[in-house]
C-alpha cells in the first residue's frame, strides 16, 4: 500500500491550522497522522479509503499553535499501524517550516520575485520596516538561500507576513 501528501508541499510555509490533503488507504481505512519539531507533537487518526485496499482522498485540518513547538522545521507524517503490532508502516514524511516561529503573528507570505540590486535587507526595510530582519526571509526560504549576501535576480522569495 501507498500513501501520498499532496499538501503541503516540501519546505511549505505553514501557520495553524496546518491544512493536511493527499491519497491513502489504511487497515481498515484508519491512518494516523503526526506533526512534530523533533520535541513536541500532535498526533492523531483518520480514515481514508475503504479498508479493503481502494484508495481516498484525505483532507485534515491540525491545529498546532497550541503545540509550543520550537523549531522552525516541522515534519508532517502521514502512517498506517500495522495491526500485528503497532509498527509504523507506509509512513510519508514531508518537512515544512512553521511560519509563526519566523514572524510574529505570521498569518501568510507575499512571493517577491528578485531583481537586479535587490538586497535581503532592502527587501526586510520594504516589509517589515526594519533592515536587520532579513533573517526571517532568510529562515522562509532555505531552500534558496544558501548564502545571505547572494541572491540572484530571477529568484522567488516567500516574504513572510504576520500582524
Amino acid at each position: 500500500m501507498t500513501n501520498r501528501v499532496d499538501q503541503p508541499r516540501p519546505l511549505d510555509l505553514v501557520g495553524s491550522p496546518i491544512h493536511v490533503g493527499g491519497v491513502a488507504t489504511g487497515f481498515e481505512a484508519t491512518l494516523e497522522y503526526r506533526v512534530g519539531d523533533g520535541h513536541r507533537q500532535v498526533t492523531g487518526t483518520f480514515t481514508a479509503g475503504g479498508g479493503t485496499g481502494e484508495h481516498g482522498q484525505f483532507h485534515l485540518t491540525v491545529e498546532v499553535d497550541h503545540a509550543g513547538f520550537q523549531a522552525d522545521r516541522l515534519l508532517v507524517q502521514v502512517f498506517e499501524a500495522r495491526a500485528r503490532d503497532g509498527g509504523e508502516i507506509n509512513v510519508v514524511t514531508v518537512p515544512v517550516l512553521y511560519g509563526p516561529h519566523i514572524v510574529p503573528g505570521y498569518y501568510g507570505y507575499r512571493e517577491h520575485t528578485v531583481v537586479k540590486g535587490d538586497t535581503l535587507s532592502a527587501l526586510a526595510k520594504a516589509h517589515y520596516g526594519n533592515a536587520a530582519l532579513y533573517p526571517r526571509i532568510v529562515r522562509a526560504n532555505p531552500d534558496k538561500i544558501t548564502d545571505p549576501d547572494r541572491i540572484t535576480p530571477g529568484q522567488v522569495l516567500r516574504i513572510p507576513i504576520g500582524s
